[in-house]
């Protein structure tokens, strides 16, 4: 039996779950952040995907400010939904549909900003898409990457879901290796750090499903993570049917806003990440 991708689930259905929610507006908030201090007039995001959820929506903050943001994928399924979930959204971007990672589709030094969020690990040559980020970049390279550090990271990889790794290249969660990648391609460093720091694990994975893998068998516990009360939706947030969305999820970013050195929050942390400024 040939289970479908989750993706294909989130295309229509738009209940996301807490964890995937705060990631969503934590990188958001940090997006924005780099946009008033860099002031970058463009954005790239390749691949669009990488965070679990809806796909496609990590540049919509860009586009709410009026950012011109394009996006590539290698699934024509997945970028017609995508297209949709955009015009319902009523935001402009520009999309493409490419079958080789290595080779984007334009000229050199076309974006101010070219990023992505957690999806190198899922390509066959990373290293060819980092160098073709710095190329089409006349300004920033941003990368994040899954934090393996993490507690929640160990645990998936070693008890709740051990055969993800086989669907990934698991060297490319290593930030210094993506740091000397984009050091080759003539990009000097700006800045690293770690971010999407909330209070739980990340195991990627809804709670009540976390609790079956662990063994725990509550209906007590399962009915606190599912039912009609336990929705969870950034495109409900974005298309204003819940507006108090942003502060019932962001009151669990203590941990986030807390001033530590990354080394530290790291251990918690569920992502790392790489700014770069291209020099050449």
């Amino acid at each position: 039996m040939t289970t479908e991708p989750t993706w294909k689930k989130y295309l229509t259905d738009y209940n996301e779950g807490l964890g995937l929610v705060y990631e969503r507006f934590v990188l958001n908030d940090f997006l924005l952040e780099l946009k008033g201090r860099y002031g970058f007039a463009n954005a790239l995001e390749a691949p669009l995907y990488g965070m679990a959820g809806v796909s496609g929506i990590n540049s919509v903050a860009l586009a709410r400010v009026k950012t011109p943001v394009t996006l590539l994928d290698d699934n024509a399924e997945r970028l017609e939904g995508v297209k949709r979930i955009w015009a319902k959204l009523a935001l402009p971007a520009e999309f493409g549909l490419i079958s080789d990672w290595s080779r984007l589709p334009f000229p050199d030094n076309t974006f101010e900003f070219a990023w992505n969020w957690a999806a190198i690990w899922h390509l066959p040559d990373p290293a060819a898409l980092l160098s073709e980020l710095v190329r089409v970049s006349n300004k920033l390279v941003f990368v994040a990457t899954p934090n393996p550090v993490q507690v929640g990271y160990q645990m998936r990889k070693h008890i709740v879901e051990p055969e993800f790794v086989k669907e990934i290249d698991e060297r490319w969660t290593n930030i210094g290796l993506i740091r000397e990648t984009l050091e080759r391609q003539g990009v000097r460093i700006l800045e690293q750090g770690v971010l999407d720091t909330p209070p739980w694990p990340d195991t990627v994975m809804p709670a009540s499903e976390l609790l079956k893998k662990l063994g725990v068998r509550s209906k007590k516990l399962d009915s606190k993570f599912t039912g009609e009360g336990w929705r969870w939706s950034t495109m409900d947030y974005y298309l204003g049917n819940d507006y108090g969305l942003y502060d019932r999820v962001m009151k669990y970013a203590r941990l986030e806003r807390w001033r530590l050195p990354w080394q530290i929050k790291q251990v918690w942390s569920h992502h790392r990440w790489v700014l770069g400024k291209k020099t050449t």
